[in-house]
């Protein structure tokens, strides 16, 4: 029988840029508003990054899938998808 992933993991793929950056500031600040305390992760490998069907950055993957790809998302664009997370 398979165990349930319970970790719920954030990673923000990009190369580190400027975009990037900011779609991890955003990101944290969405958190911050959903009272969220996670772990978020940038990823900069290109092959990590393609790994998860990603030919845009910056992209977002929120457990396990990417939601957003070569947009920079604002805190209110990327509150729905943190909100499953247990979020308010």
């Amino acid at each position: 029988m398979e165990e349930k992933k319970t970790e719920a993991v954030i990673k923000v793929l990009g190369s580190g840029c400027k975009k990037c950056n900011e779609l991890e500031e955003n990101t944290k600040l969405a958190m911050k508003e959903l009272g969220l305390d996670l772990e978020i992760e940038h990823v900069t490998d290109f092959a990590q990054i393609a790994a998860y069907g990603v030919m845009v950055t910056p992209a977002l993957v929120v457990s396990g899938r990417a939601v957003s790809a070569g947009k920079l998302l604002k805190p209110s664009e990327i509150k729905p998808f943190l909100e499953k997370l247990g979020g308010k």
